[in-house]
Parts: structure tokens; sequence; C-alpha cells
């Protein structure tokens, strides 16, 4: 049996109703959590929500403008902040963007496997990527604080769309 758990599939915008059940199932982790829900934190969820997928801090800025032109590039930045102390929201480092975290209920290392072709952002859990982590940190005198990894490479239905290019090669060829 294969230690590697898919958290998330292909990113694609849910539905309302599936938007308005995940919105209150994360409202609800808030508050068990006794965080303080603002105006701006909601929007930004709802936005992420309705994206479905990763997106920069200044295309959420835009997004929420269009419905609030109070909206501020430093509240954004908050929330989002909020929203990743909360373990709701991960940060993707290597495109600077933000995507909803699929399971927000309980604290997780895990892997993200990013498309450069479409951005698709797939989360997984791979105990064993995990362990060579720590293994590393600790032969090279390191304890991990963070066991996030983003892996980037082409989705197979970018493969199989031939939009993977020369990129599309093994590292090893």
């Amino acid at each position: 049996m294969s230690d590697t758990v898919p958290m998330r599939r292909a990113a694609q915008r849910p539905d309302a109703e599936s938007q308005l059940r995940a919105l209150e199932r994360l409202e609800t982790e808030c508050r068990v959590r006794g965080c303080r829900l603002t105006r701006q934190r909601r929007a930004v969820l709802r936005a992420l929500l309705a994206e479905g997928g990763a997106l920069s801090a200044y295309e959420l800025l835009e997004r929420l403008r269009r419905v609030d032109s109070r909206c501020t590039p430093a509240g954004v930045y908050r929330a989002l902040e909020f929203w990743m102390t909360a373990g709701v929201v991960h940060r993707l480092q290597s495109t600077r963007s933000f995507i909803l975290c699929e399971h927000p209920e309980a604290p997780h290392p895990g892997q993200l496997l990013i498309c450069r072709e479409c951005g698709q952002v797939i989360e997984a859990e791979d105990k064993g990527v995990v362990a060579a982590a720590i293994r590393l940190g600790e032969r090279l005198g390191f304890v991990l604080d963070r066991h996030l990894v983003e892996l980037t490479g082409v989705c197979g239905p970018c493969r199989a769309q031939g939009r993977a290019g020369d990129s599309g090669r093994s590292p090893t060829t």
C-alpha cells in the first residue's frame, strides 16, 4: 500500500453549493480556534474558494475591488497572513500565490505539485517524502520547522495536450 495520500485533485472552480459548504466548514473551524472573522478575511476566503486554484495577492485584490473598492493591498496581505497562520491557506513560494488547504482541520506536512503550464496545484501527503526531508535535515544539522515541499512539473492533462514541450523531459536525461 502506498504512503502517498492525494489531498487535492485538479484545480476546478467549485459549484455554489460546494463553495457554501466549504466556507461554512472553514468559518466553523476558525470559530473553534477562537479566531475573529472580519469582512476582509471572509472576502479573501470567498475569493479563493470561488477560484478553486492559486491566486497572487494582487489577483485577489483585483477580484475583491470589483465588489468593495475599499480593499487595500495591506488588508489582503493581513487576511492572507491570518488564514496561513490558521492553517487554512498555503503560500506557494515558487509562484508567489496562495491556495486553500484541502484539510485545514489538522496541521499536516505535505507536498504541493504545481503544473507550470496550467497552474494546477495538487496537494498530497507522502510520508516517505516527509521522512526523507527530516533525515536530510538531521544529517546536515538542521531541525526543520516547515515540511511543506513544492514540486514543479507538467500535469498529465497538459502532457496529453502536448503542452510540456522540451520542459517535460526527465531531469536525468
